[in-house]
C-alpha cells in the first residue's frame, strides 16, 4: 500500500504542481506586500488616505460599505499593475529575445501549424 501511495505521489506532475502552488502562494504574499506597502501609500499621497473602509451609507438600517469595495478595487488594480509590469512584460520581452513569441511558446507542432494556416487564410481574405 505504501508503494502504491508513493507511486501515486510521484506520478505525473503532482510534485511540480505542488511546487508551483507553494511558489504561487509565496508570490501572492509578495505582490500583496508590494501593493500594501508601496502602491497604497502613493494612493494616499494623491487622494489623501490609503484606506476607504470607513466610508458607508445607510438605507433602512442597512449599512452599505462602499468604501471597503473601493479599497479592494484599488488593491486589485495595484496587483494587476504589479503583475503585468513586473512579471508579464519582462517574461514576454525575455521570450522575444530568445526568438519565439509568447503566444507560440509551448504550442504543439500541430496546433502551431493550425494557427499558421488560420493566419494565412485571414491574410488572403483581407
Amino acid at each position: 500500500m505504501l508503494k502504491e501511495f508513493r507511486d501515486f505521489l510521484l506520478r505525473g506532475n503532482i510534485v511540480e504542481l505542488a511546487v508551483a502552488f507553494v511558489l504561487g502562494v509565496a508570490f501572492g504574499a509578495l505582490v500583496t506586500s508590494f501593493v500594501d506597502n508601496l502602491l497604497m501609500p502613493v494612493v494616499a499621497m494623491i487622494i489623501g488616505k490609503p484606506d476607504f473602509r470607513d466610508l458607508t451609507f445607510t438605507i433602512n438600517d442597512s449599512v452599505f460599505r462602499y468604501g471597503a469595495f473601493l479599497t479592494d478595487a484599488i488593491a486589485f488594480l495595484g496587483v494587476a499593475v504589479a503583475v503585468f509590469f513586473f512579471v508579464v512584460k519582462p517574461i514576454n520581452a525575455l521570450r522575444e529575445r530568445r526568438g519565439g513569441s509568447a503566444e507560440e511558446e509551448g504550442l504543439p507542432d500541430e496546433e502551431r501549424r493550425h494557427q499558421e494556416l488560420l493566419a494565412a487564410l485571414r491574410e488572403t481574405r483581407a
